[in-house]
């Protein structure tokens, strides 16, 4: 595997596999990589001919007061990793190589999925991840990529502005990578102390419960978040939300909605987690 970090040799790294008749799948990620990154990069691998990894950590999905500068850069055991998972290239731009103009003013933004779940609270997150996923998009051209679940609803809108701005590449979700204990593979599981490590899977755990009582008939979405909320904060959490929701629209939903997403994100200590359950009531 080798890694590049310029945007021309990519395009030229492409385009002599093309020549040879191969396709391309894409795997973007911000580093610090993990086992659910590699499970990412194994269905990349059955998808395409090559899979290409990008590492970037993207400043414009930061707010001035989320851990930009503080987030994980672990570069050199990010690229062990991928050679030793067979991934094809790296893709590893600086900043000015992503962004040459400096402070970015041309962004691509998915209206109204971003105004739910995490962009509630986070009003510009989305609109830089969909921003810098284009750019990945327009200087790879791969014919996949890969997104895991845990991101829901990034995955959401990411197919959304895939099929709006008919870009030629087929979305691949795939389902969340966990510990043995159900906590979700997560960057920032790093953050945790050992303390708050034993009681972060109280998130999947409370998921699979209010997933349990909706299937077993319970219609009150609303007083459902309210119950697990306030047994996540009993146990030191932080809620951010807790959010019983249309699946495809993720709107708030009512009784009506057949298929839903149960979601939610919470602080526990440093760390951000976030974690989510589907279910189909059709």
């Amino acid at each position: 595997m080798d890694m590049v970090c310029n945007v021309a040799e990519v395009r030229a790294r492409v385009a002599a596999w093309r020549r040879a008749g191969k396709t391309v799948a894409l795997v973007p990620t911000m580093g610090n990589l993990h086992a659910g990154h590699m499970s990412l990069v194994r269905a990349a691998q059955r998808e395409a001919d090559v899979t290409v990894v990008s590492i970037f950590v993207n400043p414009t999905q930061f707010a001035p007061s989320e851990d930009f500068d503080a987030y994980p850069r672990t570069l050199e055991a990010d690229a062990a990793l991928l050679r030793a998972n067979a991934a094809d290239l790296l893709f590893a731009p600086s900043v000015d190589e992503m962004y040459p103009l400096g402070p970015n003013t041309t962004w691509v933004e998915v209206e109204q999925l971003g105004r739910y779940l995490c962009g509630a609270n986070r009003p510009t997150h989305f609109r830089g991840v969909t921003t810098v996923v284009s750019k990945l998009f327009l200087i790879v051209a791969p014919d996949v990529a890969v997104f895991g679940e845990k991101d829901f609803q990034q995955l959401t809108i990411l197919r959304r502005m895939t099929a709006e701005l008919r870009f030629p590449i087929r979305i691949v979700g795939v389902p969340t990578w966990r510990e043995a204990d159900g906590l979700a593979f997560s960057s920032r599981n790093g953050y945790l102390t050992e303390a708050e490590r034993e009681r972060a899977p109280l998130i999947q755990q409370q998921l699979q419960q209010l997933k349990r009582a909706i299937a077993d008939g319970e219609r009150d979405y609303r007083a459902l978040e309210d119950v697990m909320s306030a047994a996540l904060a009993a146990q030191g959490f932080k809620v951010d939300y807790v959010s019983v929701a249309d699946a495809e629209t993720l709107a708030p939903a009512t009784s009506e909605d057949r298929k839903l997403v149960i979601a939610a994100a919470a602080y526990l200590g440093k760390p951000r987690l976030i974690d989510n359950v589907t279910l189909d009531l059709t």
